[in-house]
């Protein structure tokens, strides 16, 4: 699908929505927070944001800032500008990072599990976003094909060529710095999936992991993908249980912000199950605002308010309509609220939360 003009990108969008199925339907990408943890307001321009990055630009030429450190930020400004401009006309529709090696081989059972994963997910309507080059990722958009794939490629002197599912489309974004890519991944989808790989791949898992368990990410479904009888992520999963949970250097809670599994059925399920009653969320001053399908049942509330207590700094758990300062997205306003003052510490809980909501 052709890239839309940026004048025409609202109108073109509403209207491509509408041919998809709901499961595949998100928030709208302009009013999400970034970072997560950044309460809204009441929407204005973006005139004193522009101000501040003049200004900023100003002080780096006072401060005679090396020609280096230039280059890395002009570099950095451009490459995220062009990206935005790439993902934002598909920003409402779900997307999912599928994350593995460059080298695994077509006749890999990994490679074959890709491939279904690619295809399962653009069978419900969702996108699947990969790093564009050979093996994991070419199989994800070989799965999911060209129309549902978009691609984050990045310039190494060896082994990333793009694909050819995604070689030379106007979805596919080419990139020098690893960090904006990783942005890109995490900030443009609903989920993640990954299967074994690499440095990068155990990079950017964990990663994803840091930025739900700080609260820099919103909450989102992370699957580790084994082939059946692969054991690459369990054995990974032995190792955070022996080293990281008993040694005290995470949370018990915390174990529950991942997946580990050799099922491509549970995968699917996991990421789609993620958003069956349970939509997308939002800070509001100090509150949690979750946004749901369907309002939950008094007892189910009750059963909520018992099991998740622990989480509050005050207060219990309400159901209300939207809030004010959510009127910049009109299209959710009808959706039922959960709100509550969350103490912004414990993400693990926080996610077996949604998992709870999600068992209406």
């Amino acid at each position: 699908m052709a890239r839309k003009d940026s004048g025409s990108k609202d109108s073109s969008t509403k209207s491509f929505d509408r041919s998809l199925p709901s499961e595949a339907i998100g928030e709208d990408e302009l009013q999400r927070p970034q970072p997560a943890d950044d309460p809204i307001g009441t929407p204005v321009d973006s005139q004193d944001l522009y101000r501040i990055m003049r200004h900023t630009v100003d002080r780096l030429e006072k401060d005679k800032t090396a020609r280096g450190d230039l280059k890395i930020l002009s570099r950095t400004l451009r490459e995220l500008r062009y990206a935005f401009t790439v993902f934002r006309p598909y920003r409402r529709r779900r997307k999912v990072t599928i994350f593995g090696s460059a080298r695994t081989k077509p006749d890999h059972p990994e490679y074959q599990a890709a491939v279904e994963v690619g295809k399962r997910f653009a069978d419900h309507g969702w996108m699947v976003i990969t790093g564009a080059g050979g093996g994991i990722m070419e199989a994800g958009h070989r799965g999911a094909g060209r129309e549902a794939s978009m691609g984050l490629n990045i310039m190494l002197p060896f082994e990333q060529s793009a694909n050819p599912y995604i070689e030379g489309d106007p979805k596919l974004v080419t990139m020098k710095y690893f960090f904006t890519r990783k942005l890109m991944f995490v900030k443009e989808c609903s989920g993640v999936v990954c299967l074994p790989g690499g440095f990068g791949t155990i990079d950017e898992a964990l990663e994803t992991l840091t930025l739900m368990q700080t609260g820099k990410q919103t909450m989102l479904p992370l699957v580790l993908l084994d082939h059946e009888g692969g054991s690459y992520w369990k054995d990974l999963g032995k190792f955070i249980d022996k080293h990281l949970l008993d040694g005290g250097m995470i949370s018990p809670e915390d174990v529950n912000l991942y997946k580990i599994t050799n099922s491509i059925e549970e995968t699917v399920d996991e990421v789609l199950d993620f958003y069956r009653v349970y939509h997308s969320m939002r800070y509001v001053k100090d509150r949690v605002v979750m946004r749901l399908k369907q309002t939950l049942t008094d007892e189910h509330l009750e059963t909520i308010q018992t099991q998740f207590a622990d989480i509050l700094v005050d207060g219990k758990f309400v159901q209300c309509d939207a809030l004010p300062e959510e009127s910049g997205e009109p299209d959710l306003a009808e959706l039922p609220r959960l709100t509550f003052h969350f103490n912004r510490r414990a993400l693990g809980k926080l996610r077996m939360l949604i998992n709870e909501i999600n068992r209406a």
